[in-house]
């Protein structure tokens, strides 16, 4: 297990399509301590729509960047997400979860819009002590194929998962970890990647519904590239906030409504199935927290109060892990590893 001996550690692995994070935790402690976090950018266009287009590359970083933090041998946990993972809260009738596992597949084709040979099915009965005649479940489907790939990925990498995790619920855990007082009312995680927005509702600290929503920094920096005439570069400068030369707060504010737009029909579909009050809150992590004036547009344009959130609020950073890493800035980034690596060791 490279330098962390036979310690009870973790390691949480996110392939994103603009870095790729890994964040170590240990699990010996009463309480987890983060160890190690490495980070390092990709390639552009190396993962386009959450494809990856060039394996070899992706595989090569990951190896690289795992090798670095000493990590080599160690086994990760990671993740699957995007359009073809559905996360779904359905009604079933009641019945034990050893019943519920044999009508899984069944339930699941009325809801899942994939072939049923050609998926892996999870689910967890959200209300297990409730004596109502029907029981809300959370409904997992992804296609094999792409669980399939992600595991041909990690072996090129010289790494073995010890569980392969759905994005939204890695989110969840990290969230719920960092903000127990967020588990009451309807709030929204907002997860701004490179290309993808994750958004996940919860309502009393459970997901209720979980989407993709087509918007991530990328599209800001483009479209600053075919407005202002700037190169990727000068663009990439002015959304991280070094370049003062276009006023990004208003630039930003003009494009958040496509954002909003998606929130606000979720949360609406939310209401009207659940019966629920309005959203309460909304919590932004990922790439996108980091732009100047992204959380406050947001929570201006939405009308409720937005904030960043941060994955080490509540855990424990050891001291050295600092050093020549600014976690304030980078933090945002770092909820979807956090999350996987607070998975258990086996």
């Amino acid at each position: 297990m490279g330098r962390f001996g036979r310690s009870r550690v973790s390691a949480g692995l996110d392939i994103g399509s603009g870095f790729v994070k890994i964040v170590v935790i240990d699990h010996s402690k009463p309480e987890p301590e983060i160890v190690q976090i490495a980070t390092s950018p990709l390639v552009p266009d190396a993962i386009v729509e959450g494809e990856i287009m060039d394996p070899v590359l992706v595989a090569d970083t990951v190896r690289a960047l795992a090798e670095g933090a000493g990590i080599k041998k160690m086994d990760v946990v990671a993740a699957v997400g995007g359009h073809d993972v559905i996360v779904k809260r359905i009604p079933m009738d009641r019945m034990a979860e050893e019943e519920a596992s044999q009508v899984i597949r069944w339930e699941a084709e009325q809801h899942v819009p994939f072939d049923m040979e050609s998926v892996q099915l999870d689910f967890q009965i959200l209300d297990p002590d409730g004596d109502g005649p029907q029981m809300s479940v959370l409904l997992v489907a992804a296609k094999r194929e792409l669980i399939e790939n992600r595991l041909a990925l990690l072996a090129d990498a010289g790494l073995g998962p010890t569980v392969i995790d759905v994005d939204a619920f890695a989110l969840h855990n990290a969230f719920e970890r960092n903000y127990p007082e967020a588990m009451q009312g309807l709030v929204a995680l907002v997860n701004i990647g490179h290309e993808t927005t994750n958004l996940n509702l919860l309502a009393d600290g459970v997901p209720v519904l979980v989407r993709d929503v087509p918007f991530g920094s990328r599209r800001l920096r483009e479209a600053l590239q075919r407005e202002q005439g700037l190169t990727a570069e000068q663009a990439e400068s002015v959304i991280q906030g070094k370049d003062t030369s276009v006023d990004v707060h208003a630039f930003v504010g003009d494009r958040v409504d496509e954002l909003a737009v998606g929130i606000e029909r979720a949360v609406a579909f939310v209401v009207s199935q659940t019966g629920l009050s309005l959203l309460g809150r909304v919590y932004v992590c990922g790439g996108g927290a980091r732009v100047p004036g992204m959380v406050d547009a947001l929570g201006s344009r939405l009308g409720v109060r937005a904030e960043v959130a941060n994955p080490v609020q509540r855990i424990a950073v050891r001291p050295e892990v600092l050093e020549g890493l600014a976690l304030d800035e980078f933090a945002p980034m770092l909820m979807l590893p956090v999350g996987l690596a607070l998975r258990l060791p086996r």
